[in-house]
């Protein structure tokens, strides 16, 4: 048998440079093919995919003279804006690693991510300088989008008098990113992004997506979050497509957006569509351009989907997935498949390979409840300094995403638990035990459950069930406050149950589904004043 290595030349830097494929060089070789093609627009800044190019280059370099090196975290704590996206494509061209960071988080939150990741450096948004500076932690550098005096303002580095591409040796395994998702525990972990594991799941979206370098897309979710910047911006920045960036998913500002500026194509998770054919705007605008919109982190409702097909004909839906530690995406429902198959997730996506498996890892019969299990270049580097959580989630070659779910003959997959006990509301990921631990805190306490309930505008909302100590008194509005000093609004609870007990089966484990097939009506016997309000209910 002939030895390979006598015809393989040796791999060499030049060698790996030419066949380099990351994230920073996505921008640099669409700048290449479409310079004058509108890349971002957000509020009055609008630049084309030349500016955007040159302005990520200025930042890179600026913050190398300011000493950040390859692998420095550095973390990002802002809203959308123009800043991030620029933030987000200079520091993958210095081999820095980014660390987006939930801007709802509190203080001590953010000091989590901080600390966990060690990062050395920060882009803060000036309305959130408060937040970080509270969070104690010295991170070096520390930079700002807008004014704050004693930091370096974000539009020096734009100023920079080199606009050439940073001379970096980049590989395509080298981690771009960190991005922190809730787990079991009250401790979130860093999943570890690479160009090579982001670029494959961008091709997979590109394709199953249906996406166009004529597209003009709306984001509107958060940025920090995986969905936002990895199945849609990113992917738009690849083909050179138009993103509109707007701050936040109202559905105004979403509506006249997407009539002012021709938007064919939008991400929404249900409870934004929801609020979308709900608000009094929709039939003020025209919605005529929009042909494709997407949406994840819950099932949609099959009424929902008819409405939206009524109201926005000729509009093709699809449903994606997955979760941070891929990226995110893993399946997809397409357009035909909304009403055959509601209710399912769809099928793996272009580069995933899904399964079911028992508790021995081995695969289940059609039908039967497993593990939803992948295998995918999609799949993260790792998580950042847990190598234990990393091996038993990769274990025996596949990634175990801790949920569990059946598939039917035809491979179409229906998500029906979560290992994990995460909760998704509004679209964002809550553990339920840090939710608990934050409650237990609260000196009336004595046991305390959270799980999650059907909600009709977020899908999914965080609720607690709680007994109290022998003789204490709490009312449910004083958890839930008790709890916003501790976490961000969305991980408190919008309703409290106090109870003599909790359901536990004879080995004394929590029965939580039984709570969430006793209070699954709670959202329809809450007043719609204690809903807005999160104040919760009291049953005994």
């Amino acid at each position: 048998m002939d030895d390979l290595d006598r015809y393989l030349p040796p791999y060499t830097a030049d060698l790996a440079r030419a066949r380099r494929q990351t994230v920073g060089t996505l921008l640099s070789r669409t700048a290449a093919k479409v310079e004058s093609r509108t890349a971002v627009v957000h509020r009055d800044t609008r630049r084309t995919f030349a500016e955007l190019d040159t302005d990520a280059n200025r930042v890179a370099n600026a913050l190398v003279e300011r000493g950040v090196a390859r692998n420095d975290r550095v973390a990002i704590l802002s809203r959308n804006s123009y800043a991030f996206v620029v933030a987000y494509f200079a520091l993958a061209r210095v081999d820095a690693i980014s660390v987006p960071v939930n801007f709802n988080f509190t203080a001590g939150e953010v000091r989590y991510v901080l600390d966990d990741s060690a990062a050395t450096a920060a882009v803060v948004e000036d309305a959130l300088t408060d937040t970080f500076e509270a969070a104690g932690v010295d991170v070096g550098l520390r930079i700002v989008v807008g004014t704050r005096s004693g930091w370096t303002g974000f539009d020096e580095l734009l100023a920079h008098d080199d606009a050439t591409e940073p001379d970096v040796e980049i590989g395509d395994d080298d981690p771009v990113q960190l991005l922190y998702t809730s787990g079991t525990t009250s401790a979130p972990k860093g999943a570890i992004m690479t160009n090579r594991n982001l670029i494959a799941q961008y091709v997979s979206d590109i394709v199953d997506g249906e996406y166009h370098r004529d597209d003009i897309e709306l984001h509107a979710l958060p940025l920090y979050h995986c969905a936002a910047l990895h199945d849609f911006l990113t992917p738009d920045v690849y083909l050179g497509a138009t993103s509109v960036i707007v701050d936040s998913p109202d559905p105004e500002t979403i509506l006249s957006t997407v009539a002012a500026e021709g938007v064919n194509k939008m991400f929404c998770p249900p409870t934004v569509w929801i609020r979308l054919l709900r608000s009094p705007a929709f039939d003020r605008y025209d919605l005529s351009s929009l042909r494709k919109g997407y949406y994840g982190a819950a099932i949609m409702p099959v009424a929902v989907l008819t409405e939206l097909g009524e109201r926005l004909p000729g509009i093709r839906l699809f449903n994606y997935y997955g979760q941070t530690e891929l990226a995110p995406n893993a399946t997809v429902l397409f357009p035909e498949e909304q009403i055959a198959k509601a209710g399912t997730a769809g099928r793996a996506s272009l580069n995933v390979e899904t399964r079911l498996h028992d508790e021995n890892d081995r695969p289940v019969p059609v039908g039967e409840v497993g593990e939803i299990v992948h295998r995918t270049p999609h799949a993260m580097r790792g998580y950042w300094g847990k190598p234990e959580a990393t091996a038993e989630v990769f274990r025996h070659g596949w990634f175990h995403s801790g949920d569990l779910g059946t598939m039917d003959a035809d491979g179409y997959l229906t998500v029906v638990d979560r290992k994990k006990d995460l909760i998704i509301t509004g679209g964002e990921n809550v553990a339920s035990r840090e939710v608990e631990d934050a409650i237990y805190e609260h000196p009336a306490v004595n046991e305390v459950a959270v799980f999650g309930v059907a909600h009709p505008e977020w899908i999914e909302a965080v609720a607690a069930a709680v007994v109290l100590r022998d003789g204490a008194v709490a009312e449910p509005a004083e958890i839930v406050a008790h709890t916003r000093e501790r976490l961000a609004g969305f991980k408190s609870p919008k309703y409290v149950v106090v109870v003599d007990e909790l359901p536990k089966n004879p080995s004394g484990k929590i029965l939580k589904r039984d709570l969430r097939d006793t209070y699954a009506a709670l959202a329809a016997r809450t007043s719609d004043a204690e809903q807005r309000e999160g104040s919760g209910s009291a049953t005994r």
